[in-house]
């Protein structure tokens, strides 16, 4: 049996924009909560930066996937949760199209993914644990949509933001916002006089 809970409109797109330049490393430095240095990204360099839209897949049936897709809209982040099955892949080349056709802003999730090759060579942002050979089935059983999940521990709920960079992930629900953003706002512009000056008495550093 599907659960699936209607959207939850949650980071307002004004506090989503503040967030566009702030890599994953500043946001460290203010907070451990939200952090996700586990999943890897397909292909490195990586920005990622939307809204999470959650999907919770029992270990085998991963049909719940294709309702996400159905429902997602431009902008959204898919954040599957696959429990503690690693071993079978949740996300692969074709349910990547799909992402694409709808312009979801990428892709998470604590399980495997599949066809690597193939998604190394699109410009979704995809974040996962590793890859796999084996699939999830379509078995229509059971799975839920915009119900809270847990990513590494890590606490996600439908609206959250979600930013993704070379470095790892995070997660910021919308009550958190305004202060990180005020404070690794400030802190960027700290480091981008730090550099300024650097590149002017060190050049030859820079390529």
């Amino acid at each position: 049996m599907f659960h699936v809970l209607p959207r939850k409109e949650s980071i307002t797109p004004q506090q989503r924009q503040r967030f566009e330049d702030i890599a994953t490393s500043t946001l460290g430095h203010f907070t451990d909560i939200g952090a996700i240095a586990t999943l890897l990204p397909v292909k490195r360099p990586v920005r990622l930066l939307g809204t999470a839209l959650t999907v919770r897949i029992p270990h085998v049936d991963g049909s719940i996937i294709r309702e996400a897709l159905t429902m997602a809209r431009p902008g959204d982040v898919l954040v599957i949760d696959v429990g503690s099955d690693v071993q079978r892949a949740c996300w692969g080349e074709f349910r990547a199209y799909a992402a694409l056709q709808k312009s979801l802003a990428g892709v998470v999730t604590n399980g495997s993914v599949t066809d690597w090759a193939h998604l190394s060579q699109l410009t979704l942002p995809t974040f996962a644990r590793g890859t796999s050979p084996l699939t999830t089935r379509a078995l229509s059983l059971e799975g839920e949509i915009n119900t809270p999940i847990t990513i590494e521990g890590c606490a996600v709920t439908p609206g959250d933001l979600i930013i993704g960079d070379d470095d790892g992930l995070f997660v910021i629900p919308p009550h958190r916002a305004e202060a990180l953003a005020s404070a690794a706002e400030e802190k960027l512009a700290q480091e981008h006089e730090k550099r300024r000056l650097l590149r002017a008495k060190h050049p030859a550093w820079f390529c």
